[in-house]
């Protein structure tokens, strides 16, 4: 159920989610029992196995609602979220974004996006730039202070031509996701 309500809470409005677990008979590497994730996110559609139903979207959304439940009883201190963003856009991706917020409350985040939506999200931003150089690829990792943020996100806006009325709205969303 509380899987079922983070659904939710990440714009799944119709959603059904059950754990089927069947015993094997026997022990494997992976235990002795076969667990499959099953859900509809459509009225009126069966439940089916969660590999077989979700697209890149709806299994980012899925993986956030099912580590929003355990991290509120694992011991794990760091959670990595890479492109959470892929297959959302809008509202979802806004709606991503606060719940990830809401598990940073009591774990670290690392969130590697390229949604505005999502990186307006309080906390340190980095960004990552990827450069060749001697026929060998060095990635750098540069923290931003809150006015390249600003910036930055406004490229993830406007792409290209950034303006002043870009670089606003991103000091707008940022503000609104606060």
């Amino acid at each position: 159920e509380r899987i079922k309500a983070a659904l939710i809470d990440l714009n799944f409005l119709d959603v059904r989610f059950e754990i089927h677990c069947e015993p094997l008979g026997h022990y494997t590497e992976n235990g002795q029992d076969s667990i499959e994730f099953m859900i509809s996110t459509n009225p009126g559609e069966p439940l089916k196995p969660l590999d077989a139903v979700a697209s890149g979207g709806e299994l980012s959304r899925i993986m956030l609602a099912l580590k929003t439940v355990l991290a509120e009883h694992d011991e794990i201190e760091t959670l990595i979220f890479d492109e959470i963003d892929t297959g959302i856009s809008g509202i979802t991706a806004s709606i991503v974004g606060k719940k990830m917020c809401q598990i940073a409350q009591s774990h670290q985040i690392i969130c590697i996006t390229h949604l505005p939506q999502i990186a307006a999200c309080r906390g340190h931003n980095f960004k990552i730039v990827k450069e060749t150089r001697d026929n060998a690829t060095f990635t750098n990792v540069i923290p931003l202070n809150s006015e390249e943020k600003a910036e930055e996100i406004a490229r993830l806006l406007g792409g290209i031509n950034i303006t002043e009325t870009t670089i606003e709205s991103a000091k707008e969303l940022i503000k609104a996701s606060e």
